[in-house]
Order: structure tokens, then sequence, then C-alpha cells
């Protein structure tokens, strides 16, 4: 509903047995899903109203971003995912803790469309590289450069991150060891949570909400940097 999704999905992964990268592979083969579902059932809010975006645009640059992602996973070591991840998502999580005090410093300066874009660019390029903690990095970026509400923020993220999953995903089943039965299932858990999210998130509280996501990514950080 939010982007912690993938939090669970991927440790659950990790515990199921399967290596790192598989696991990596897998979840955001499966994460597909939640932004079709997220898109099909609140997507139009996105597309009659994009608060002066062009989400054709973004898309676009989403799926470039993607795409570098997952190219980068695919020929960098292995040992280099599993040293910088759990920096990435620690990340995110502190800049989305923080939103409060990051945008009243950035101010009206970050609004230019050329930050958003380019801060698209690279959260989807991460998005490629690591499917877990990447919708943590979403709704913190548009939180910080936007002035979108929360809930938008999340829906956005879905469409968005949806795009460069896509794109990572066909590459992963081309040229990586996709674990197809667990992608599928937890496709099917993806696609009904991305259905249903958007409008438990608009009547949810924005503050307690933020905090808990911002502590969900934390969490994750931590058990990846211990060995999870």
């Amino acid at each position: 509903m939010t982007g912690l999704a993938s939090l669970i999905s991927y440790p659950a992964l990790l515990l199921a047995g399967l290596s790192p990268i598989t696991a990596n592979v897998t979840n955001t083969v499966a994460l597909v899903a939640s932004g079709i579902g997220s898109f099909a059932k609140s997507g139009r809010v996105l597309v009659v109203d994009d608060g002066g975006r062009s989400l054709a645009r973004e898309g676009l640059i989403a799926l470039a971003g993607g795409a570098v992602g997952a190219a980068i996973l695919l020929l960098s070591p292995d040992k280099i995912f599993v040293f910088v991840v759990p920096y990435l998502v620690a990340l995110a999580s502190i800049a989305l803790l923080a939103q409060p005090r990051l945008r009243a410093r950035v101010g009206e300066a970050v609004s230019h469309r050329g930050w958003w874009a380019a801060g698209i660019f690279v959260v989807s390029i991460y998005g490629g590289y690591f499917g877990a903690g990447a919708g943590v990095m979403f709704v913190a970026l548009a939180m910080v450069l936007t002035d979108l509400p929360l809930w938008r923020a999340t829906l956005l993220k879905s469409a968005l991150l949806g795009i460069a999953n896509a794109v990572a995903a066909v590459g992963f089943l081309i040229f990586a060891d996709v674990h197809v039965g667990a992608a599928v299932a937890m496709g099917a858990g993806c696609l009904l949570g991305g259905w249903a999210g958007p409008p438990v998130v608009a009547r949810l509280p924005a503050t307690p909400l933020r905090i808990g996501i911002g502590l969900g990514g934390l969490g994750l950080a931590v058990w990846l940097a211990i060995g999870g």
C-alpha cells in the first residue's frame, strides 16, 4: 500500500533460502503487479490532474532509470550489491523521517522540474538495481521535492516505480535466475495490495504513516547490514 511490501517480501525470500541476487530479481518481478493494481484502481487521478507534471514524460524517465539499474545489477559483482544496499535503504528512510525539515530547508528551489526529473531517474536506477526499499525512496523523493500530499506521493510512487520495475523485470526474466513460482505467488498479493492501497492511504493520518514507513525502512537497513 505504501512501499513497505518489499521491506517484507525481500527478507521473506532470503529466509526461504534464495540467494540475495535471486531474491532481489524475483522480488522486482513480483512488484510489477503492485504498480499495475495501484494504477488500475486510482491511476485516473494522476492522468486527469498530475499537478502540472507530464506523467508520460516522467514514465519515460523512470523506464530509462530502471533499465540502467537492471544493467548495473546484471553486470556488477554480487558483493557490491550486498555492501551498498543497506546504506541506500537507510538514506531513504532517514530522508522520509526528516521530510518536514528537509522540505523547509530546500523550500521552493527544488520544485523545479529539472530537480524532480533528475530525482526520478536516480531513484529509478535504484529501483531497477534493488527492488526492496525503492518505494520508500520514491515516497521520500516526492515528499521532499514536491508539494504532493502523502497519499498522492504513494500513488505516483506506484506508477513510476511500476514502470522502472517492469523494464528491469524483462531483463531479469531473460538474463537472471528468477524464481518464477515465488514471483507469481508474491505478484498475486502485490496486485491485491496495489489495488486496495490508494483508497486506504488517502484515509490514514499522514504523519504517523510517514513515520511508520521510515521506521520500517530503517528496520530493513539494519537487518541487511547485520547479515540478514
